[in-house]
């Protein structure tokens, strides 16, 4: 089995306060949101029923093709999965990371219920985007999350993306001051070396075979795995699986190219003994550290004592800031450049050890400040970096505080601007 994510722990949800007085233009409150019981039958009801009941039933048929790499595409669109469970069962809220999607949920319909006519249209639009290919609801919970904040923080927040089509999202004022926010996912994903979805989807592919030889070989086994590119995006999966499943056929314990080299030995870790594939799972990664890929193959429930573990490690380490640092100048370029610019990154696809090693490593705080120290970064005042742990927010050692990092450029114009400080001021 696949390391399963690790179930929510309880949240707290902060209240937004009372935005103070802003510019002239169409201000939007940004979380003057209904109580939150049935706001996901009523983000259903705007997004339409239908289509709702179509992702679904869609999300579903495909985590049960894959049970693996069904995981991580669960885990990818647990929002909309926790919404559509609320739905079903009415009622309030729980406590914990259900309250705070119901929150943002009731948010977007409010929203939607002072938007413009063509503010509507566009809401709708992305509504619809969120519910196909591989779209989720994230980049609009994170939108209306945002603006929640910055609300909070006593600004007027103006949608300006959706009522005026403009590239960036928000318009925030407070004091005669004003920024634009532009409001973006990254996924963490572009600077894996290994992406967890291509992992799981090769232990998928895989694992007939491993039942099939540890059925004929019983006893317990590791197969070590070094990726020095990771794996090609195009070919790489089929390559690597022909290359295992042939392997066992023609039972060899080694195969070795410029492109991987597979090692198979018996499984000597005392963790072998565990009692559970959880436990096992733990001691490995402790063995093999944060950037291991690791999966565990038992022979059947009949047969607790043959194990078939796959460990995988890329030749190069992950360089998530690199990926982060990529995607800030493009982002900048949807400014005006007539106001101070705020990006708002969401990291997607990232994990709480992650985040924390992110945030111990300052490694996100180097990226950032690397980019606001060069020529793109002229016009943005400030940079701020969310996760999922913030947006659900969960109340653990790991989330940032006041939900998000923030970076604040020191040589922009206004970055001593008090009426900004709110939004911009350093955390770290």
């Amino acid at each position: 089995m696949p390391e399963a994510p690790s179930s929510l722990p309880r949240a707290t949800h902060r209240p937004a306060g009372r935005a103070s007085s802003g510019r002239p233009g169409r201000t939007v409150p940004a979380i003057a949101a209904p109580a939150t019981d049935d706001a996901a039958r009523r983000l259903i009801a705007l997004a339409g029923a239908r289509p709702w009941r179509a992702r679904m039933a869609s999300l579903r048929a495909r985590a049960e093709i894959q049970p693996r790499a069904g995981r991580v595409l669960l885990l990818r669109h647990a929002a909309e999965l926790a919404l559509d469970r609320l739905a079903r069962r009415g009622g309030s809220p729980a406590p914990g990371a259900e309250r705070a999607l119901a929150t943002h949920a009731a948010a977007l319909v409010a929203l939607h219920g002072r938007l413009s006519a063509a503010g509507k249209r566009r809401l709708r639009e992305r509504l619809a985007g969120a519910l196909s290919g591989e779209g989720t609801l994230v980049p609009l919970l994170h939108l209306v999350r945002t603006a929640a904040l910055e609300e909070a923080r006593g600004f007027a927040v103006r949608f300006s993306g959706l009522e005026e089509g403009t590239p960036h999202d928000l318009v925030i004022a407070r004091d005669g001051a004003e920024a634009e926010l532009v409001c973006e996912p990254v996924s963490a994903d572009e600077g894996h070396a290994l992406p967890r979805g291509d992992w799981f989807s090769l232990v998928d592919r895989v694992d007939p075979a491993l039942q099939s030889w540890l059925a004929a070989h019983p006893g317990r086994y590791l197969l070590k795995l070094t990726l020095p590119e990771g794996i090609a995006p195009e070919t790489g999966l089929g390559d690597l699986h022909r290359r295992i499943t042939r392997m066992l056929a023609e039972e060899k314990r080694a195969d070795q190219s410029d492109s991987a080299v597979l090692r198979l030995d018996p499984l000597l870790l005392a963790a072998a003994q565990a009692p559970s594939a959880d436990a096992l799972l733990a001691r490995l990664r402790t063995q093999f550290g944060p950037e291991a890929h690791l999966a565990v193959t038992a022979a059947g429930a009949g047969d607790a004592g043959s194990v078939f573990v796959m460990a995988a490690r890329a030749g190069r380490e992950n360089d998530v800031p690199a990926a982060v640092l990529r995607r800030l100048p493009p982002l900048a370029g949807r400014l005006s450049g007539t106001r101070p610019g705020i990006l708002a990154l969401f990291l997607e696809d990232t994990d709480r050890g992650e985040w924390q090693s992110l945030r111990d490593r300052l490694e996100i705080e180097t990226a950032a400040r690397q980019f606001l120290n060069g020529a793109d970064g002229r016009a943005v005042i400030a940079v701020s970096v969310a996760t999922r742990l913030e947006l659900f927010g969960l109340t653990v050692p790991e989330a940032a505080p006041e939900g998000e990092l923030r970076f604040r450029n020191p040589a922009h114009p206004q970055a001593r601007s008090a009426a900004l400080a709110p939004a911009v001021s350093s955390l770290v």
